[in-house]
């Protein structure tokens, strides 16, 4: 049955699922922290190249942890897949983490999916102090209809990822036979990294006109999936298509033309990265001394600590555990960061001709 969403309160919950692979455990932790909030839902995710040991170090740093334990939002994935990025192992593996968001607490208003090379640039405060004045239905999704090279590099070849079926991690390989491009439905392609809205994860999940999961099936075969599989559905169902925002929410930085993976940032990129407005960026190395700025200038984060906000104050007048719900937009603390997030998000929002732009 169809939940019609999450009932309106006046500081929106987000949803995250952060994703590593082997040697990321220390950064997935990291990035987790810098993350926090009570009042979230995240789901974490060391994939099955990462070693046992490893996802097991990270169950228990969960468990162990007395904030985690007293508000219970932390989920780590037990039963871990094998994600390789080019092909379709990502993909279905954040529709595994959406379907857990949906049945553990599926009163979240967005899901937004990271990797523990991602990182926040302003706080959930002033995240969530933005979110609060926009409309829930609003979909941030980088997207376009112009594929250009990809329709003979991605969408003709044929692909099979080996992570569908083995346990241990190669790379795709091609078939001979070319396929033709869609009729059935419009091809879209963009950014691998987005902030979707509860309703339309939901309808990825359930399917209710079954376009989810013939898109899936489709993109079982294509290259470098995660860059198609929501901008083809969100773009081809009517319900969704007028509540794209075409931002992928992230400072990052690529060649011209963009190669498969972007460049690590470092201390250089810092002003860029501030400049851009963008609340998260990517990629950085494993503890590279830029995050360190990023904790000190922009999160106000001490090292292993959580970033502060309003949720502290809150905390100290409560003994509630489990489910936290911040009531009032008044009980948020927001920082500068907030001047920069909402910078961006009118910008998006008032660009001339905005409602004429979805799904082009």
């Amino acid at each position: 049955m169809r939940s019609g969403g999450p009932p309106r309160r006046a500081v929106p919950r987000i949803a995250y699922l952060v994703s590593g692979s082997a040697g990321d455990g220390a950064a997935l932790r990291r990035t987790l922290r810098a993350l926090y909030h009570p009042a979230n839902m995240y789901v974490v995710h060391l994939d099955l190249e990462a070693p046992a040991t490893e996802r097991s170090e990270l169950a228990a740093a969960v468990r162990a942890d007395p904030v985690y334990s007293r508000f219970r939002n932390v989920r780590v994935v037990t039963r871990a897949n094998l994600v390789t990025y080019r092909g379709p192992t990502m993909v279905a593996n954040t529709l595994h983490a959406a379907a857990i968001l949906l049945r553990e607490g599926g009163d979240w208003d967005w899901f937004i999916n990271l990797s523990a090379s991602d990182y926040p640039l302003v706080t959930q405060d002033d995240l969530l102090y933005v979110l609060s004045d926009l409309p829930r239905q609003l979909n941030f999704i980088e997207h376009t209809s112009d594929i250009g090279w990809k329709e003979y590099q991605r969408a003709k070849p044929v692909i099979i990822d080996p992570g569908l079926y083995s346990l241990q991690k190669s790379d795709v390989f091609w078939i001979t036979e070319k396929r033709s491009v869609p009729t059935a439905f419009k091809l879209f392609t963009g950014s691998a990294w987005m902030m979707l809205t509860h309703q339309f994860m939901e309808y990825c999940i359930w399917g209710w006109d079954n376009l989810p999961r013939t898109v899936l099936m489709y993109y079982a075969n294509f290259l470098s999936s995660p860059e198609g599989y929501f901008h083809t559905v969100i773009c081809n169902v009517p319900e969704f298509r007028n509540t794209t925002v075409n931002h992928d929410l992230h400072f990052i930085s690529w060649d011209n033309p963009p190669k498969q993976h972007p460049h690590y940032l470092t201390l250089n990129d810092f002003d860029g990265m501030v400049n851009s407005n963008a609340p998260f960026a990517r990629k950085f190395g494993r503890e590279d001394p830029v995050l360190d700025k990023i904790d000190q200038e922009l999160l106000g984060r001490q090292p292993d600590g959580f970033v502060a906000g309003g949720w502290m104050d809150l905390l100290n007048k409560t003994t509630v555990k489990g489910s936290f719900t911040v009531e009032r937009v008044q009980d948020l603390r927001p920082g500068p960061g907030v001047d920069r997030l909402k910078k961006l998000v009118t910008g998006l929002l008032t660009q001339e001709g905005f409602d004429d732009k979805h799904c082009l």
